[in-house]
């Protein structure tokens, strides 16, 4: 099977890689890909917003399976436009990319098939959305740009003058351009929170493992929100009993919404859940948001946890036949810490030399049990990897316990430098402070 993934980043490096293991795959290409694919995929020289670049490559190569990563050409209709000319495709089309391109759409859906979600209004105007503002307590409050942001187009605002900022930068000075002119003001849950990704090809969903994110650039959940600097799976507050709330009142509605609906929908969709305690204790699982594709950096900890074959899931998926499949997954924990450019989420400097990505400059349990999965890297003249954006690698390390996960991770973390790296060393520290008596 010839197989298309579509996209550059640390994600796909990880998809390339689980993908690359399959039998059944027997020409592997990346469009663009990045320089930590080329030893496993054919990297082709079209950027993943290329619709019609992408498209016809596709037709052209006779591709048997394309698997589309990043969010943007999903909303802009590259999987219709592939389905079209007859390419399987492991991703929704416009309509269903929705369900992330779209704020306002995504929390009417849920409004409409009594999915638990926070309380929120929409709002087109500075004013309207300043005057709402006014009304609402003055404690911490959830600020949203209605369309795509690269994830950071949230803020959680501490009180109403928060809030007002969020609002001028989004509304007022065009932060985020047109994904910004419309905004969300939502209630701030407070709990746990869990990404919990799913296959689904519309009729069946199937969760993943439960995967922590930790998104704020510094250690202790502080500073500015980034695209994640780091995850963990499984986790335990994702226990059975959470897990069986989320199916009767998250999965078995979303799964009825879909046809109702008719959204034919076909890749992953990724459920960001709270865990909010009642007055009693018990949990309660809303949904925060849903994006429409595989997460990064959660995907870089789930592939090294998934025993089955990926291309088989994901050609089913891409067929409607997913009913008859059940992934397996392995018994142990992963971590994946991120390392960025110093600066980021704000402005950095790239084409920095990388050193020690090879796995022979650690022991050799930890190389062997880790993996740099490449995010925004490029090659110099002399062929040296160097920095080309602000997450810069997702250096990954599984074991059959978090701790053992743990050492091997910051383990290979400590053998690669760059100038000005950044990383946070407390991946995981929710889950640990857990296991405390």
């Amino acid at each position: 099977m010839k197989t298309l993934v579509v996209g550059g980043g640390g994600r796909e490096h990880a998809l390339v890689w689980k993908l690359a293991q399959s039998p059944k795959v027997t020409k592997l290409y990346a469009a663009p890909g990045n320089p930590g694919m080329e030893d496993i995929a054919e990297r082709i020289p079209v950027g993943a917003e290329d619709i019609g670049g992408i498209a016809a490559f596709a037709e052209r190569g006779k591709i048997d399976l394309a698997v589309i990563g990043p969010e943007a050409p999903l909303a802009a209709g590259l999987a219709d436009r592939l389905r079209e000319r007859g390419v399987l495709c492991f991703g929704p089309g416009a309509r269903g990319a929705l369900l992330e391109s779209s704020k306002r759409f995504a929390r009417d859906f849920m409004a409409r098939h009594d999915i638990p979600e926070p309380r929120y209004h929409s709002f087109v105007t500075l004013d309207e959305a300043g005057r709402h503002l006014e009304t609402l307590p003055d404690g911490p409050v959830v600020v949203k740009a209605d369309g795509l942001a690269q994830g950071k187009g949230v803020v959680v605002a501490q009180n109403r003058a928060g809030a007002r900022v969020a609002l001028g930068e989004m509304m007022g000075e065009g932060r985020f351009g047109e994904a910004g002119k419309e905004v969300l003001i939502e209630e701030c849950l407070s709990g746990e929170e869990v990404s919990l990704l799913t296959f689904t090809d519309g009729k069946t969903i199937l969760p993943m493992l439960p995967v922590q994110d930790h998104k704020r650039a510094g250690e202790g959940d502080t500073g500015p929100n980034t695209g994640g600097m780091g995850t963990c799976a499984p986790v335990s507050v994702f226990t059975p009993e959470v897990a069986g709330r989320v199916d009767e009142t998250i999965i078995r509605p979303l799964q009825k919404a879909l046809r109702e609906e008719k959204i034919d929908y076909r890749g992953c969709l990724y459920i960001g859940l709270m865990l909010t305690p009642d007055d009693s204790g018990a949990v309660i699982p809303r949904v925060i948001e849903f994006n429409a594709r595989f997460g990064d950096p959660e995907t870089q900890v789930l592939m090294p946890l998934l025993k089955s074959d990926l291309f088989d899931i994901l050609y089913a998926c891409a067929r409607g036949e997913l009913g008859d499949v059940r992934p397996e997954w392995s018994d142990g924990r992963a971590v994946c810490v991120v390392m960025a450019s110093g600066g980021y989420p704000g402005k950095y400097s790239t084409g920095h030399v990388i050193e020690g990505l090879s796995a022979e400059e650690v022991p050799l349990d930890i190389g062997h049990d880790s993996w740099v999965f490449h995010a925004g890297t490029d090659r110099n003249d002399r062929g040296d990897s160097i920095t080309s954006g602000g997450r810069v690698l997702g250096v990954t390390a599984r074991g059959a316990t978090l701790e053992e996960a743990l050492r091997r991770v910051y383990a290979r973390v400590d053998a690669i430098r760059f100038e000005g790296r950044i990383f946070r060393r407390d991946i995981a520290h929710r889950e640990l402070s857990r296991r405390k008596p």
